[in-house]
């Protein structure tokens, strides 16, 4: 039987205060909610783009408006929108917005809020991270098989789940690469449980992802990122199979004690790196 949780937003487990602002972040297990407070003259490009660091705001936000009105631009579409008290929302990524008026804006949102406002690196700083490639395993053919509707109707469902579950690992998506995408986590142990809860939806709508995990020291250029981690990573990706989430031998000694259980997927040489590399399968989180 599922867990019964309840939390206060006055009590809230995190508040993320910025100029003109706030958001309190409530965590109810898979669930992040937050509400989100911005004065009268908040703008998202003056007063949360330097904690960002990305020219728009890359994240999609679903939530409801509780009170006041604030306007929504995407440069890229040319698309417009207001929002105020009642009203749903689903906004897509890449958008600028302001409060419009005298009224504070208030709203819920229970997507695109878990790491919404947490300061992102400074450009060009390297540090340590661990970093998720997935992607669909035979999409060309399931996409023949199913026609282009159907496909983009499965498609669009798969990224909903797999948006969620980057949500609740606290991942960053930096880039889509197809039909998935490279993500960056604070901790090894979050990227593999993110890996196989995606992987997990999938198979729930009959597909299948393989994830290559590895963990090294990047580079930070605004909203991307670089460096020979990367390029190793998508590398691990290219070994596993349909349903598998493999990791290298850097990202595997960091698990000791996660409660992860990995199989020996052999020694790999890797095109583009030296040397062969000890790669791990995934077999129970």
């Amino acid at each position: 039987m599922s867990e019964m949780l309840n939390k206060n937003f006055e009590r809230p487990d995190e508040v993320r205060p910025f100029d003109h602002g706030k958001a309190d972040v409530v965590r109810l297990g898979e669930l992040t909610i937050g509400r989100q407070l911005m004065q009268p003259g908040w703008k998202w490009s003056e007063h949360v783009k330097p904690i960002a660091g990305t020219e728009l705001c890359e994240y999609r936000h679903i939530g409801y408006t509780l009170s006041g009105r604030m306007h929504l631009t995407v440069p890229a579409s040319g698309v417009q929108m207001e929002i105020g008290p009642g009203d749903v929302f689903d906004i897509p990524t890449g958008h600028d917005a302001w409060v419009i008026g005298d009224e504070p804006w208030i709203g819920l949102q229970w997507a695109g809020i878990s790491t919404w406002g947490a300061p992102l690196l400074a450009t060009g700083e390297r540090v340590l991270t661990t970093l998720l490639f997935t992607d669909i395993v035979d999409s060309t053919a399931t996409l023949q098989r199913l026609g282009d509707v159907r496909w983009r109707e499965l498609l669009a469902r798969y990224r909903e789940a797999a948006a969620s579950a980057l949500e609740h690992f606290r991942g960053r998506e930096v880039t889509a690469t197809g039909d998935g995408f490279l993500a960056t986590f604070d901790g090894p142990a979050r990227a593999v449980r993110c890996a196989a809860a995606i992987r997990r939806d999938a198979i729930a709508l009959d597909l299948r992802t393989r994830s290559g995990i590895h963990t090294g020291e990047v580079e930070f250029i605004a909203d991307n990122v670089r460096g020979v981690a990367v390029h190793a990573a998508a590398r691990v990706l290219s070994v596993a199979g349909p349903s598998e989430v493999v990791v290298s031998d850097t990202t595997h000694g960091l698990l000791e004690g996660s409660g992860l259980s990995f199989e020996d997927a052999g020694l790999h040489s890797l095109k583009g790196l030296s040397g062969h590399r000890q790669l791990f399968r995934l077999t129970k989180t």
